[in-house]
């Protein structure tokens, strides 16, 4: 069956913060394609990369705001980049490598994003797209993303003030003068096989300028799952915990899939999808008392459940212990 493509809750705050800064009602917006009215704290889950896009769109042509996409990615830092990928380039040798374990672990962003380098005479194109979007309208708002984060990468081995000669969109889309007054020495393409940007060869070998590590982390740890549906629903519903999570039909309309054959997937797996959603619930609780020292009823708040006395019998009824005594156990 289909699947959910989903990205990083980070690259979805930047447009909700452009939306709060002109006093726009952001949480229905959001709730409006189906997001989570909230996004504090929650950087690093999982949603929906259409319901996204679709949201970016919604905020451009309600607000009037032009190069949304642009804006957006002016809020972003290389900071915002996974853990695990500013890591991979942090203890990458050269800039070619970089480039390369990005190309690897693109998954980790977007779980439908491919990154790849075209090599030409004397540059190469680190070009992105994402997959199963081909004809979609308005993805010059992720693709703005999409450049700006190996520009990022670049800049950590070729300096801070370093820009492409060139940067082209997939989308039929040509930045406003205003927006590439703010690139002044880089031309822009539209309408190109895939979104890129060019590099200099010369610049390939060269070392890394950032001056601390990140501490490793293992190199076999993937991002979203492209092919399993209840991996990524375990991945994306934890963005939605503490609010009305979708239903069944909702998620199945999500994964262009019937809600019958999306039951049967669960079935298969041994899961109803409330059986599903408690799993979620206990595990974002177990993580909590584990390693926050948040207050009891408010991990059960934010794990989804409405009564502190419902969220004790189920946490029992899974892990055989009250929350306390779960939190007392595992600190000893």
């Amino acid at each position: 069956m289909a699947n959910i493509h989903l990205t990083r809750c980070q690259f979805l705050i930047p447009f909700a913060d452009i939306l709060s800064d002109i006093g726009a009602s952001t949480g229905s917006f959001l709730e409006r394609s189906r997001l989570p009215a909230s996004l504090e704290e929650k950087a690093d889950h999982y949603v929906p990369i259409l319901q996204a896009i679709d949201f970016a769109e919604i905020a451009r042509r309600s607000q009037g705001i032009a190069d949304i996409g642009f804006h957006a990615s002016r809020r972003l830092q290389y900071c915002h980049l996974s853990e695990k990928t500013r890591t991979l380039i942090a203890h990458a040798p050269t800039l070619l490598v970089a480039l390369q374990q990005a190309c690897k672990w693109a998954s980790i962003e977007d779980s439908n994003l491919s990154n790849w380098i075209e090599r030409y005479d004397d540059h190469v194109r680190f070009c992105s797209r994402l997959t199963g979007t081909k004809g979609l309208l308005h993805l010059e708002h992720s693709q703005w993303l999409q450049n700006i984060f190996p520009i990022y990468m670049v800049q950590q081995f070729a300096g801070p003030d370093w820009a492409p000669a060139t940067m082209a969109f997939e989308a039929r889309y040509t930045p406003s003068p205003a927006c590439q007054s703010f690139w002044p020495n880089t031309r822009f393409l539209s309408g190109q096989d895939a979104s890129w940007i060019d590099i200099p060869i010369s610049l390939l070998s060269l070392p890394s300028r950032a001056k601390e590590k990140i501490l490793s982390s293992q190199d076999d740890e993937a991002g979203p799952s492209a092919h399993d549906i209840i991996a990524t629903l375990k991945l994306m519903l934890p963005s939605y915990l503490g609010e009305r999570l979708p239903a069944l039909a909702e998620i199945a309309e999500m994964a262009g899939a019937s809600t019958r054959s999306l039951q049967r997937k669960l079935a298969y797996a041994g899961l109803t999808y409330s059986d599903l959603i408690d799993t979620i619930r206990f595990e974002n609780a177990r993580r909590l008392l584990r390693d926050t020292d948040s207050k009891i009823i408010e991990i059960a708040f934010s794990s989804g459940y409405t009564d502190p006395a419902h969220f004790t019998r189920a946490f029992r009824r899974i892990a055989g212990a009250t929350p306390r005594q779960y939190r007392e156990q595992s600190r000893l």
